[in-house]
């Protein structure tokens, strides 16, 4: 029997405000993100797999006239891109509601509750992970070759300046522990990202507020990714794929047939391996400019795609692969354009890194590259707290009962969907 002024009524607002401390101070990568609640007609509460539509940013181009006179210049055109989000696994903690009486009645509900936030955060954080790794789209320095210099965070940034990714504090270069003590020497003459004596995992994460034009964080969420079997082999464009914006605005990703690899291969091409395009003029450009970006040794920087999608080889060495991002030239006016010519049948590439080897690069990314949305669950029961921070992550608080077992308990349920919005805004970062 609980204390008389913790009531079914309101049992569960105790419990989401003890929960909520230990849950929003463990996330760090998802504080560095577009969050929102997803609400609305019809959406219900989606299964794992389904896709949830976020909204893609516009891009224009500007044109130049000698007396201003635009009448025979092409327009802009009014496309909207949808960025579709998929929805996860249900993410559950659930524990005998003895626990929380007992906690309750010593006064020690804080100290029972945040250790399950903290692991309902861990398991998003690095599932999360897992995702900005295979749909960051950019890919700088030696694939393989581990952070050894700072030189190496800032070469990140001058990258996302070069292709014209926005300026600010929204741009992050997030890093594993390990490669901290890489750059430990180096780090003394940096400030870091906050003063306080008592620390969120956010502020704990945080390692300079601001080196190349990034903000350098530590996380223990980056996860890691498997080379197909055939990384280090080189080949050909089978195909000339499709290099129109209308046909990608949807998912910014591009399918490519490879050819000319080692034939019927298992696992040749995995998700996350980094495809470079060898061929003169495959090159990064300004996305407002249109000029192409040069790299510290004053060439024009080869372009880059990461598989999203991988496969095996056919018998005769061919395999079809999804990558991102789309490489979009759309000619002279084409306001979407990210690539200096488009890639066409016969266009070498190489599959960079060694074979079957485990892999964990560094990311660097805008804040615009990636969101989570939580899905708003309904309450299962009318004493249910469904608690939304005013970041937007939405989590429900149940309270039931287990009639057969004779139990009571309660349980801590939140849905993520994670999106890409701009695969050219995020990148695995390398040493050189």
């Amino acid at each position: 029997m609980i204390m008389a002024n913790y009531t079914d009524s309101n049992i569960t607002q105790k419990v989401a405000k003890g929960f909520k401390p230990g849950f929003e101070s463990s996330m760090v990568l998802t504080k560095t993100v577009d969050t929102q609640t997803l609400t609305g007609a019809g959406l219900g509460t989606p299964d794992f797999g389904e896709k949830v539509k976020f909204k893609r940013p516009m891009q224009y181009r500007s044109t130049k006239t000698a007396d201003g006179d635009i009448s025979s210049t092409a327009k802009n055109d009014l496309v909207f891109g949808n960025s579709f989000g998929e929805v996860q696994n249900f993410y559950t903690v659930h524990v005998d509601w003895s626990i929380i009486d007992e906690a309750l009645r010593l006064n020690e509900l804080d100290k029972a509750l945040e250790p399950i936030g903290e692991q309902l955060a861990a398991d998003i954080e690095t599932d999360f992970g897992s995702f900005m790794i295979e749909q960051s789209g950019l890919t700088y320095g030696d694939v393989g070759t581990a952070v050894n210099a700072w030189s190496d965070v800032a070469g990140a940034g001058a990258f996302l300046d070069s292709i014209g990714v926005p300026k600010g504090k929204d741009r992050f270069y997030a890093m594993n522990p390990f490669s901290t003590t890489n750059l430990a020497d180096t780090q003394s003459g940096l400030a870091s990202g906050n003063n306080k004596l008592v620390d969120t995992a956010w502020e704990r994460a945080q390692i300079s507020s601001r080196f190349g034009g990034l903000s350098a964080i530590s996380s223990n969420a980056l996860s890691s990714y498997v080379s197909g079997e055939l990384a280090g082999e080189s080949g050909t464009v089978s195909a000339t794929p499709v290099a129109t914006y209308v046909s990608v605005k949807d998912s910014y990703q591009q399918t490519i047939v490879l050819t000319g690899l080692t034939v019927s291969t298992t696992g040749a091409v995995k998700p996350g391996d980094t495809i470079e395009f060898d061929d003169n003029g495959r090159n990064y450009i300004n996305l407002r400019t249109r000029r192409t970006v040069m790299g510290a040794n004053g060439q024009p920087i080869k372009w880059r795609a990461t598989v999203v999608t991988g496969g095996d080889t056919d018998g005769s060495g061919n395999v079809t692969v999804v990558v991102a991002p789309a490489a979009i030239n759309e000619g002279a006016t084409g306001q979407y354009n990210n690539i200096s010519s488009p890639i066409t049948a016969g266009d070498g590439f190489t599959i960079l890194g060694t074979a079957d080897t485990e892999y964990q690069p560094n990311l660097f990314y805008h804040k615009a590259a990636f969101g989570i949305g939580f899905v708003k669950l309904p309450k299962l029961y009318s004493t249910d707290t469904v608690m939304t921070m005013p970041n937007g992550i939405s989590v429900r608080v149940s309270r039931y009962a287990d009639g057969d077992g004779n139990r009571n308990k309660m349980r801590f349920d939140a849905l993520p969907a994670f999106a890409c919005f701009n695969p050219l805004f995020a990148g695995k970062g390398w040493g050189q």
